[in-house]
């Protein structure tokens, strides 16, 4: 897992020294708070969110997604290399089928990214204070979001999503909080770095997800082994009645550990899962 492991400290740091750039987000993108409370962490976050296009000319009810990296999700100039583009996409997508979503976007924490996104302690990198992240959305950013905005608050219209470890923490938490999370969105996932945690953790648990839906991609060459920790734990989701029909995966010959990748592979995915 070199090559991986490179791009995930590439990524942590780069983030914080990122260049000054122009800012490209859309109108209906919008900051909750620069400094939203985290009480489970003891710090406070950027949270980022997208309005859909008739939001403020309707009165419906809208699916929400709770994605992580936020800085990289909306705007070039807060990303480290480059956008996801989902107010983009996400506008788009509703000028030809009407379909829409909320999105909230998470900033991760610089140099505690790691330690936030990892459910689990790796013995050479560190980390394992994800079960607090998770509960900072569960407890405390998701009441607040379904209390001020318009939302569809039950799982089946609730997604929870990321790339990397972003992933690996999304997978985490659909199974720790599985009557909160109905759909995964799980880009290039970084399963290896709790790979023995995070299958025990799903195996054991006394869960029954068959109302769940999750949505795998990566690349072909992104790292050796990547496609067997997807395998693997895809296995445990289905014994834990994911059903085959619920789990997209696909792996891709050009995709790459990068914004450019996921942005690609975003508006298939929310059309899936939604």
């Amino acid at each position: 897992m070199k090559n991986l492991a490179g791009l995930l400290f590439l990524f942590v740091f780069g983030s914080i020294s990122a260049q000054e750039k122009v800012s490209t987000k859309t109108e209906n993108v919008t900051i909750i708070s620069e400094k939203f409370e985290i009480p489970q962490l003891k710090t406070t976050r950027r949270i980022w969110i997208y309005l859909p296009p008739d939001y403020a000319t309707s009165k419906k009810k809208y699916p929400v997604m709770y994605l992580h990296d936020g800085q990289n999700l909306f705007d070039d100039k807060t990303s480290y290399a480059g956008e996801w583009q989902i107010d983009e996409s996400l506008n788009k997508i509703f000028a030809q089928t009407k379909e829409s979503a909320i999105v909230v976007g998470i900033d991760n924490g610089g140099e505690k990214r790691i330690d936030e996104l990892s459910p689990f302690k790796n013995a050479k990198y560190g980390g394992g204070n994800g079960e607090n992240y998770m509960k900072f959305i569960v407890e405390t950013l998701k009441p607040y979001v379904d209390k001020n905005y318009r939302t569809k608050t039950c799982r089946k219209h609730t997604t929870l999503g990321g790339s990397s470890l972003g992933a690996l923490i999304s997978v985490y938490g659909a199974v720790r909080y599985p009557k909160t999370f109905g759909n995964i969105l799980s880009f290039s996932s970084a399963f290896w770095f709790n790979s023995k945690e995070i299958n025990d953790f799903i195996k054991n648990s006394n869960v029954n997800l068959k109302k769940q839906k999750y949505y795998f991609i990566q690349g072909k060459f992104e790292d050796e082994g990547m496609d067997k920790e997807t395998i693997k734990v895809i296995e445990n989701l289905k014994l834990k009645k994911v059903k085959s029909q619920n789990i997209f995966f696909k792996i891709d010959e050009d995709g790459k550990h990068n914004e450019m990748y996921w942005r690609r592979e975003f508006p298939a995915a929310f059309l899936w899962l939604n």
